[in-house]
């Protein structure tokens, strides 16, 4: 540890190690942390952030960098700084401990507790001096340094009583199976919500929530209700068009801070790109319209050119700012797009993308205008090539130029930073999207890229014992593995063996629920727990189920487990979904639309669903044509299985014995369909297959 430098500095992540040279005295989360607060008699003062969070940055210039500020955090407390994407369970214990507490969550958060982990102060970002009627880290920590040393007694005790009234309130309401009612209500609670002039709901700021659209895709396959068909699309093309794109180098911002999708906040998250891609993958599939399926190929060219590793997995974000500014890397003055394109093609592309001399959106409180631009589109290319009179691959194919020759113009910018941790949770996620692209697009570079994301997981962040480790980083594998580690990777093993057929895929799948039913499952109420049976002890052992920027462990658990028992024909599979269904029904009447990835997996499981076999060699390509079919129709709920037409039982017989006497007839691939318990005559040719589903 270098001159100056804190605890931080023998840390892997990347925020952790922004902080090692900070005059405050942080520690890592730890027994040394809590027992030096136990030895000093000081409380603990915990900041969660990370690494591409604007606000954090702000906090930390404004405070944690200045030794005045940094003097009064070390005399009052012991400092504790946690990553809140590497330690996701101690995030989401105080995250919630600060919303019961203020009624509103976020990062920078910021906790003062005792030293046995109780919190009794809760808020998020906190100014260095006191301002527009919110105390500042200047006047507060004096306050509460008093308080401390004159009743710390009754701090101890409110912290107590308070640690009782979280885990009584977090524990879920329990109730009957939701049915077909629960569906019909959260498409009525979105379709209140629903921005009918920009698209997505409600107003600033707007998150892109995918799981919203997907949930509403599943909808409109239901009931055939055209509204919910298009409130997808309204959201798609508005979010695709807006500045929350980034129309030179790909890639989603992570949410708009105004309610048209123009000013972005501009990091980039790994999960936002998996869940958008899988969003405008099933809206290709249920309407064919190019420009979701390009906008897939976009987010999966961003994702393999800037977010994966040499050894296969995926970073995990993009910073906001570069060079000390947020959205600097991603500004054009009119000035740049002339030297970038020159004439002609400046003025085009300065015409479609709103570039204006004096800046096209206001900042700061007086809503001045910088001259800065954020490129955004009010037209797609189909409806800029109509008006034009001029073909829409035309079009296409002059914006593309323009905007490749804006990219080498950009690259020589001070790029944003990049956070290098590879987490499992988000790589899972990552492995769906690009496994489910090979197929709906035909892109075998995206099965590639899948393939190897999964083997790097399954060889680096897996321990001997089968178990998942959840943060790798300059070598390094560490964190034992949350819920959503399991969760999200059998989710992209499912996909992987849907888009590859290998049975090696399925089997770990299988492995992997085996062990998170052992440590996570909760015999008693059902559901899984975040965190295993064995990991650490925190004040609250917390049950995820509320599907928000991420959907939850226990909602793509229950589907997960719904498609392997249609995968395997066990219905424990199924019994256990149900439980998981059950245990928060309760809560999830209250408010349907916070749970749209639990309520597709109820979906799912009200049926129709569809175990299709395709029976033929999948080196044929009849096989693969009929594969191909499959993958390119929206027909979400559904499980597809290879059965080699081999003369020995190949090895998916092992796993779903069902499949054994299926075979291809006449020496064509055969196409197998069961729905509700009754399965259809088997189909040889493509045509056929499509009317069984239909």
């Amino acid at each position: 540890m270098g001159k100056g430098r804190n605890r931080l500095a023998r840390e892997k992540s990347p925020y952790l190690l922004q902080h090692a040279d900070n005059p405050v005295d942080w520690y890592p989360w730890g027994d040394e942390a809590f027992a030096a607060a136990r030895r000093c008699g000081k409380p603990v003062f915990l900041s969660i952030g990370y690494s591409t969070c604007h606000w954090c940055h702000v906090m930390a210039r404004e405070s944690f960098e200045d030794p005045k500020t940094a003097s009064l955090i070390n005399g009052a407390f012991i400092p504790v700084k946690v990553d809140r994407e590497e330690r996701p369970d101690i995030d989401r214990v105080y995250m919630t401990v600060c919303q019961m507490m203020t009624g509103s969550g976020g990062w920078p958060l910021t906790i003062i507790m005792t030293p046995e982990k109780e919190p009794f102060f809760a808020a998020t970002y906190i100014p260095k001096q006191s301002r527009f009627g919110q105390t500042g880290l200047e006047d507060l920590i004096p306050k509460i340094r008093r308080m401390w040393e004159e009743r710390r007694e009754e701090l101890v005790q409110s912290a107590a009583r308070f640690g009782d009234l979280l885990r009584r309130e977090s524990a879920p309401a329990r109730g009957e199976m939701p049915g077909e009612e629960l569906v019909r209500s959260a498409y009525e609670d979105l379709r209140m919500r629903f921005d009918r002039q920009y698209g997505g709901f409600g107003g600033a700021p707007k998150f892109p929530t995918p799981h919203h659209l997907t949930f509403l895709l599943r909808y409109w396959k239901r009931s055939h209700q055209q509204h919910a068909l298009a409130m997808v699309e309204k959201t798609l093309l508005e979010m695709r068009l807006g500045g929350i794109y980034d129309h030179v180098g790909f890639g989603f911002h992570r949410y708009s801070t105004d309610e048209r999708w123009l000013l972005p906040h501009f990091e980039k998250m790994l999960y936002d790109q998996a869940l958008l891609a899988i969003a405008y993958l099933e809206a290709f599939q249920a309407t064919g319209s190019r420009i979701y399926g390009k906008t897939a190929e976009e987010i999966f060219t961003f994702v393999l050119r800037e977010l994966q590793s040499p050894e296969g997995g995926f970073y995990s974000a993009q910073d906001a700012d570069s060079e000390g500014k947020e959205g600097k890397f991603y500004f054009w003055t009119v000035d740049e797009i002339s030297r970038a394109l020159g004439g002609e093609e400046a003025g085009f592309i300065s015409s479609l993308f709103d570039v204006q001399p004096g800046g096209n959106f206001r900042e700061g409180m007086d809503g001045r205008k910088t001259g800065a631009n954020i490129l955004h589109l009010s037209k797609s290319p189909e409806q800029i090539a109509d008006e034009a009179g001029a073909g829409t691959d035309v079009i296409e194919m002059r914006i593309a130029s323009a905007l490749n020759a804006l990219y080498e113009f950009r690259s020589k910018r001070v790029h944003p930073g990049t956070d290098n941790k590879i987490l499992t949770d988000w790589n899972g996620l990552m492995i769906a999207a690009l496994a489910r692209g090979a197929g709906v697009l035909n892109r075998p570079d995206c099965l590639a890229a899948a393939e190897k994301a999964a083997d790097f997981l399954l060889e680096k962040l897996m321990t001997g014992d089968g178990r998942l480790l959840h943060r790798y980083r300059d070598g390094e594998a560490a964190v034992t593995g949350i819920l959503d580690d399991y969760a999200f990777l059998i989710w992209g093993l499912l996909e992987l063996y849907e888009s590859s057929f290998e049975v090696r895929r399925l089997e770990r799948a299988l492995e992997l629920t085996g062990t998170v039913i052992r440590h996570f499952w909760d015999g008693a109420d059902g559901g899984f727990f975040l965190t295993a049976d064995d990991a650490e002890t925190l004040i609250l052992r917390k049950k995820e189920f509320f599907d928000g920027a991420l959907p939850s462990g226990n909602s793509v658990s229950m589907l997960n487990l719904l498609r392997l028992s249609r995968m395997t024909g066990d219905p424990e599979h199924e019994a256990m979904a149900v439980r998981i269904g059950r245990a928060f029904s309760g809560e999830i009447e209250s408010m349907p639309s916070g749970f749209t990835q639990f309520i597709s997996a109820i979906d799912f499981l009200l049926g129709p669903s569809y175990e299709i076999v395709v029976a033929g060699r999948i080196e044929d390509r009849e096989t693969r044509e009929m594969l191909n079919t499959l993958h390119r129709r929206f027909v979400p709920n559904k499980v597809i299985l290879l059965r080699p037409d081999e003369p020995v039982n190949p090895p998916i017989t092992r796993i779903a014995e069902f499949t054994g006497d299926l075979a291809a007839l006449e020496g064509k691939p055969t196409a197998y369909i069961c729905s509700n318990h009754t399965c259809r005559e088997p189909a040889t040719d493509i045509r056929r297959m499509l009317e069984l589903l239909a």
